[in-house]
């Protein structure tokens, strides 16, 4: 019987509309049929490599279509695909390998080599399959993908699938190693994909993906690294309904080739990471109107960081045919839990949350609203089993109330406005205390970007003498502004002691390639311009 499970409810979708595009990469279209079949190949190779039920793959690369032929191969053998960062060190890359435990990884020939002698403390790790990239390294063991999938049978493995297989996600967030969520399938499915239906209810049988399959699909552009949990969700997001996926699959962001490959596919849905995507789009559309026909598109959807509401109301105003512009908030160990509604008098993003999120104070009671007391954010529910080889993690975040209800605590700090609205403030990881408070580096990080020159800005906490730890901040600008301006701009939105005592301009504030703050280069440049 089919189950909410990745690979059976794909397959169903397949069988719906086999001849429908399904997928778009670059130079490379496929449609469900042929995405299917290429899938069941990966599946063969793997399975000849003794890969099987309870195995995990790690997939290596920047987006493309083998991406998504590994994941799904993987899932129909019932493994766990591993989404590993592709610009990882090489011991960064085996950590994740070996963490994950690792039976075999589908990777790119150039990262592929940089784990060089760290491949000696792999010794799970029984097969490597290697895409090309144009590099031109050794990969010692490494078989040839398209080689090994001309040899493979293109037909289904035979599988007797479960929703409790497992999905593991691995996030590196703002600070420490990365480490994996462990989900059940069928729970990631309704808590981070959709539920088989972008735009109602989710489905209540697994058969119901291919009868709205078969009713019609959107066409969805991915612009999110799939090494990245937006860019994963997304993508099953339009495979479980039907939908056109198009893969923004070029190494670096580019916002004039984002656009003309979601104009050249029409697009209706395109998503973005925060404002490291969305600010250069909406700079790109104001600076070269009618540059492309993206008529089509009719929602821009935001993940991975918060996007600022200016930007959102430039992309509004540039783009007549968008309906909206979604920016939900969430994380690996919570799926999409919240929607952005208008931020603060000061800035400060806030989001509506759904019936089971809350904001919880030390003893996991929710928050009252109009209350002055900060919490954390978190998720009851349909939520992870925990983190992979890791009780320690596990036991601190995946936490039961006196109630006996569990709870995934996300980590990002809030309040809770009069309107029941959560208000973030920051991640517990990079409060700064100074002189006896606690300053929540979003917060700041609004204000901040809430003046109209200010294009980004990061906000930490560098030593100070006298206070432990001075509130700095480190900002981009697209106009002339100084010191004093920004601070005065600041103190009328924030209290004085959460006001950076320096702000310091630099070309570009720096992000990861998930788009998320890279605090860690914010730290030092504050530092070494004092």
């Amino acid at each position: 019987m089919p189950s909410f499970n990745l690979a059976d409810l794909f397959e169903i979708v397949a069988d719906a509309v086999p001849d429908r595009l399904a997928l778009v990469a670059g130079d490379t279209r496929l449609t469900y049929a042929e995405l299917d079949a290429r899938a069941n190949r990966v599946a063969a190779v793997l399975a000849e490599a003794g890969v099987g039920p309870g195995d995990r793959v790690s997939i290596l690369s920047v987006n493309r279509a083998e991406w998504l032929e590994a994941q799904i191969a993987a899932f129909k053998l019932r493994a766990a695909p591993v989404n590993v960062n592709y610009r990882y060190t090489a011991g960064e890359l085996a950590h994740v390998i070996g963490d994950s435990g690792s039976a075999a990884v589908v990777g790119e020939r150039g990262p592929l080599s940089r784990l060089g002698d760290a491949r000696d403390r792999l010794p799970e790790l029984r097969s490597v399959l290697v895409l090309e990239d144009g590099s031109e390294e050794e990969v010692p063991g490494g078989a040839a993908y398209e080689e090994a999938l001309a040899a493979a049978s293109p037909a289904r493995v035979p599988a007797e699938r479960s929703g409790d297989d497992l999905f593991l996600l691995y996030t590196g967030g703002t600070t420490g190693l990365p480490k994996g969520v462990m989900w059940r399938s069928e729970d990631m499915f309704f808590q981070g994909m959709g539920g088989g239906n972008m735009v109602g209810e989710p489905i209540q049988r697994p058969e119901q993906a291919g009868e709205n399959a078969l009713a019609g699909g959107l066409t969805i552009m991915c612009n999110a690294p799939l090494m990245h949990a937006a860019g994963i969700w997304v993508s099953w997001a339009a495979l479980t309904s039907g939908s056109k996926l198009v893969l923004w699959s070029e190494p670096s962001f580019s916002a004039a080739g984002i656009l003309e490959v979601a104009a050249r596919e029409g697009a209706q849905v395109m998503t973005t990471i925060g404002d490291t995507m969305a600010r250069p789009i909406a700079d790109f559309l104001e600076a070269n109107p009618g540059a492309y026909d993206l008529s089509s598109l009719l929602v821009v959807a935001t993940g991975g960081s918060v996007t600022s509401p200016d930007v959102k109301e430039r992309l509004q105003r540039a783009l007549p045919s968008l309906m909206t512009v979604l920016d939900p908030i969430g994380g690996s160990e919570t799926g999409t839990a919240a929607r952005a509604v208008e931020p603060g008098p000061d800035g400060t993003p806030r989001f509506m949350p759904q019936p089971d999120a809350a904001v919880l104070d030390e003893k996991l009671r929710r928050i009252e609203p109009g209350s002055d007391e900060i919490g954390v954010f978190a998720r009851s529910g349909r939520i992870p089993i925990g983190y992979w080889n890791d009780p320690v993690k596990t036991a601190a975040t995946f936490v039961t109330d006196a109630d006996g209800v569990r709870w995934s605590l996300q980590g990002d700090m809030m309040r809770v406005d009069a309107e029941g609205n959560m208000v973030l403030l920051g991640r517990g990881s990079t409060v700064v205390n100074t002189g006896g408070e606690k300053v929540y580096v979003e917060e700041v990080e609004g204000a901040l970007k809430s003046h109209p020159a200010v294009y980004d800005a990061l906000v930490v906490g560098v030593p100070d003498e006298r206070l432990g730890q001075r509130v700095t901040a480190v900002v981009s600008v697209s106009g002339p502004v100084d010191e004093e301006e920004l601070r005065g701009h600041c103190r009328e939105v924030i209290a004085g002691y959460k006001i950076p005592k320096r702000i310091h301009v630099v070309d570009e504030v720096r992000r990861t390639p998930s788009g998320k703050a890279d605090y860690p280069w914010a730290k030092r440049t504050a530092a070494e311009l004092g």
